[in-house]
């Protein structure tokens, strides 16, 4: 799994609005949260897309950009944002390709970890969260880094 300091890997996807999903296209203008969920529809992961959810609004207002991954396919990762009235991004990583790249998925059982990575505005790794049973812990650790770290853009 990444740690701070590492430079996050670029992914060029489609997220599930159809839109063109790039890390590199936040360089220099915004922070990103990236948090990978192991699947759509499951008790505890629709709980934890529902807090980030519900605290969308204020994650943006700290200058950052919320993106969720999962492995489902992304049919069914937009069923689930569609379902759960989200206003982030959610990419559905069916390859594996991202959620790899990042070492968060799970060698025998194949989907991702429960991790979130906050990434600052130059693509470093600043914070790692992981939490597999704690799903409300990823959203407050979020907010205490982004909240505590201004962003370069001058954001607070």
């Amino acid at each position: 799994m990444l740690r701070p300091g590492d430079q996050a890997p670029d992914f060029d996807t489609l997220g599930c609005q159809g839109q063109r999903v790039r890390l590199s296209d936040f360089r220099g203008k915004k922070r990103v949260v990236l948090f990978f969920f192991p699947k759509a529809f499951t008790p505890a992961c629709t709980l934890e897309v529902r807090h980030f959810r519900d605290h969308h609004e204020k994650i943006s207002a700290l200058n950052a950009e919320l993106i969720g991954v999962s492995v489902d396919k992304a049919e069914k990762n937009c069923r689930f944002a569609q379902a759960e009235g989200l206003q982030f991004t959610l990419i559905g990583d069916e390859s594996r390709a991202i959620s790899e790249q990042y070492g968060v998925v799970w060698p025998v059982l194949r989907i991702d970890r429960r991790a979130t990575f906050v990434i600052d505005e130059r693509g470093v790794v600043v914070d790692v969260f992981h939490h597999e049973l704690q799903v409300y812990k990823h959203l407050d650790d979020v907010l205490a880094r982004l909240s505590s770290a201004p962003s370069a853009s001058g954001a607070t």
